[in-house]
């Protein structure tokens, strides 16, 4: 087996239903083939794509997920737990009812298959402890390369600051202090 060079990343992984066209955040069709005014950041003028978010919300086969306070640590131990127990190094992670932002340490080149083998590992641990049924995850998470140790330190800020909004979050200090 070649061993590949480890590199940092910011995984986020989205529910499904959370980020729709026409959402008032702000949104992006795929490869940007139509120019869409704002982000979520600036978001376009309200109700400016009020009529396309309402076709996605019709177009949805169920009702979007949000997890509830009590499986956020469940699915975020499961996605740990995988992405661990395949090789990577994982700082910090949180979990809020609709998105997962998680920093990790992994191969070069293998973020995307990781990071859909943890959210399989995840939906298998909430069917088994909570009896879920159905689809959990949105299609296409972003993998985003760590540039530097400025950028990492931000993304390690920007995860924890999930907490204020009641997000799960967990860091490797949490499990260091534990097993002292």
């Amino acid at each position: 087996m070649v061993e590949r060079e480890l590199q940092w990343f910011h995984l986020i992984i989205s529910t499904y239903g959370s980020w729709l066209h026409g959402d008032a955040r702000g949104f992006r069709t795929r490869h940007h083939r139509e120019h869409i005014d704002g982000d979520y950041k600036n978001p376009p003028p309200e109700g400016t794509h009020a009529e396309r978010e309402n076709n996605s919300r019709q177009s949805l086969k169920r009702a979007p997920v949000i997890f509830i306070p009590e499986q956020r640590a469940l699915v975020g131990i499961a996605l740990r737990d995988k992405l661990q127990s395949l090789g990577g190094f994982v700082l910090c992670f949180s979990v809020a009812g609709q998105h997962v932002h998680i920093l990790v340490k992994l191969p070069a080149g293998l973020a995307r298959s990781w990071m859909g083998n943890a959210k399989l590992h995840a939906w298998f641990e909430l069917r088994d402890k909570c009896g879920w049924i159905g689809q959990m995850w949105g299609k296409r998470g972003k993998e985003l390369s760590v540039r530097d140790r400025r950028h990492q330190l931000n993304v390690y800020r920007y995860i924890l600051d999930h907490a204020k909004d009641g997000a799960w979050v967990w860091t490797w200090m949490d499990e260091k202090t534990r097993n002292k």
